[in-house]
């Protein structure tokens, strides 16, 4: 099996069983396609046998956890700032599960009012900043560039993020993302959308499966 791991805190759990499994024997024959720098190495300390998308185009099945979940298991993703790659691994995955626990459980994407990431290139980041807040698609959203201390966050890619923050959900989340990709200087987003299959939440009460 080819498997994509995915990246963040929740995801590094999955990882971590994953080369628990490996270790015991109880999993076998398996090459895994990391998401991030940070899964790359988590994965590589574990002994989990590693490729790459350029090696393995094709993949069984990706795991990763969410930042927001709305009914119909479109997804925000992003906040730990790997979502160009992610997405890359997931939309080439026959299968996509995600894993969460019941905070990230939305009624529409944007609710929680945390961040949803836009990786932009560094060139004129502020022009893209300025033209994304602008949209009428993502009306009342604000716009901040993320920053890892006093210097701008930077992607394992070489870009910058600015996370926009909404007051009430994005109304409709298909011209959202259609809207900021026709940004020229903007990589991707983080609203993954009719890409993921099953999404298995942790709550109060134990788990639950939710499946397309």
């Amino acid at each position: 099996m080819v498997l994509g791991l995915g990246t963040g805190s929740t995801a590094a759990f999955a990882v971590d069983r994953i080369g628990q499994l490996l270790k015991e024997g109880k999993l076998k024959n398996i090459v895994a396609v990391p998401t991030s720098i940070r899964t790359y190495e988590q994965a590589k300390s574990l002994g989990i046998p590693l490729a790459t998308l350029d090696e393995q185009p094709n993949l069984d099945l990706a795991i990763d956890g969410a930042d927001e979940v709305d009914p119909a298991l479109n997804v925000v993703k992003g906040r730990g700032g790997a979502l160009l790659r992610e997405k890359m691994v997931e939309l080439a995955s026959k299968k996509f599960v995600c894993i969460v626990d019941e905070s990230k459980l939305v009624d529409g994407l944007g609710g929680s009012k945390d961040a949803m990431p836009v990786e932009v290139v560094q060139f004129c980041w502020k022009y893209n900043l300025e033209r994304l807040q602008a949209l009428p698609e993502l009306a009342g959203c604000k716009a901040k560039l993320r920053m890892n201390g006093e210097k701008p966050y930077v992607t394992d890619n070489s870009n910058y993020i600015v996370d926009l923050y909404f007051d009430t959900p994005i109304k409709d989340s298909h011209a959202a993302s259609k809207a900021i990709l026709a940004l020229v200087g903007v990589v991707d987003h983080g609203l993954f959308l009719d890409m993921v299959d099953v999404v298995i939440i942790a709550g109060s009460t134990g788990i639950e499966v939710k499946q397309k």
